[in-house]
């Protein structure tokens, strides 16, 4: 007797729904990228600090800790972009424009998921207003920095990026080591939530050689990627739960361990440092005490520092994302942010360290 099939759904039992995108490429014809020159340029400045051939320059990550308002953040861009020019001597200025927030636990997952901000989790429409929004910036002439958070996302805007960071959450993960190996820009590792800075060297370690693992193409085909390996991996010290790592004795500790590993030659500059989350406890104002304390070092001899991370926004601290109630303009919803003039002066005061005799009197307002 042949037994019935039996009907009882096992598969997707906790799925609520599908809705299908449109494919990466068919993004990248609507919002095309007319910055490349721009990008692989400022890709190679970044490499180019990196490894020491410019030892002259700090990389400064700078922006808010999450885009949430696009008007805002093209308004934040703009102040930055005439602040590039300026430093330029000393500074290579890229933005935080993060469309991608790591939560802890649950909350608001970024402009590429939540465009709307009311839950409604429109993602075809977040890409698209990521994608324009990135390529608006780079083509006003400022670069951009994102975090990568998931891995099919950055089939769809990953060109329009100049440096990628891999966060804290997940610097461990295998799946982000491996992307890590693929992506065409240089990538910093985060040391753990922790403050293990092992868990990112590993990281490096891993993302330097290449790796075959399941993805999509830029036609949204299901694919197995082979990379090559990404030479040009770097460590985030950010603190951790047990707090900062941003003095002397760690970022020592830290070299020791990339030395470890062979990924510190005589000249390269592995180590940024993220002044905000553990370093910062946690106080946005607190991230100017971390600047301060590492250009003393640099100042005292520490080459080996390649940049600064700053949260920043137009406005300092943040505010809670509440339904049915408006915003601030300018203002964070997720970690807390120092605002534009004290960002500016931060940015300054980095010029005049890193080459004070050319600041011998002031020069901008």
């Amino acid at each position: 007797m042949i037994r019935e099939i039996d009907t009882q759904p096992i598969d997707d039992t906790h799925i609520a729904s599908y809705e299908p995108i449109r494919p990466p490429v068919e993004l990248k014809r609507k919002i095309v990228n007319r910055s490349i020159d721009f990008i692989i340029g400022t890709r190679q400045e970044v490499r180019d600090i990196l490894h020491g051939r410019d030892a002259r320059r700090l990389l400064m990550i700078v922006g808010p800790c999450s885009i949430h308002d696009t008007e805002a953040a093209a308004e934040y861009a703009g102040r930055l972009l005439n602040l590039k020019a300026n430093l330029a001597d000393e500074l290579l200025i890229v933005m935080r424009t993060y469309p991608e927030k790591p939560r802890t636990t649950i909350g608001w997952k970024g402009l590429a998921y939540d465009p709307y901000l009311d839950g409604s989790s429109d993602a075809s429409a977040g890409l698209a207003v990521t994608r324009q929004l990135l390529a608006d910036i780079n083509k006003s002439g400022l670069s951009c920095a994102v975090e990568f958070l998931d891995p099919i996302t950055a089939q769809y805007y990953a060109d329009l990026v100049s440096w990628g960071a891999i966060g804290a959450r997940t610097t461990e993960s295998q799946v982000h080591r491996q992307l890590a190996s693929g992506l065409s820009m240089p990538i910093g590792f985060k040391n753990s939530t922790e403050g293990d800075s092992k868990i990112a060297v590993d990281a490096m370690t891993t993302a330097a050689s290449g790796h075959t693992f399941f993805g999509i193409d830029e036609r949204g085909n299901i694919s197995a990627v082979t990379t090559n390996g990404n030479p040009d991996t770097h460590l985030v010290l950010r603190g951790g739960n047990k707090g900062p790592n941003y003095d002397k004795a760690s970022i020592n500790h830290a070299i020791s361990l990339i030395q470890k590993r062979n990924l510190c030659t005589e000249v390269n500059r592995p180590i940024m440092i993220d002044c905000s989350h553990g370093n910062s406890e946690k106080d946005h104002r607190r991230q100017a005490d971390v600047v301060m304390n590492v250009l003393e070092q640099i100042q005292r001899g520490q080459r080996q520092v390649m940049g600064l991370m700053l949260e920043s926004n137009l406005h300092p601290g943040r505010q809670d994302l509440t339904p049915g109630q408006p915003l601030k303009y300018g203002v964070s919803i997720t970690d807390a942010c120092l605002g534009w003039e004290e960002t500016k002066d931060l940015l300054l005061t980095c010029a005049r360290m890193v080459q004070p005799k050319r600041y011998t009197v002031p020069v901008y307002a």
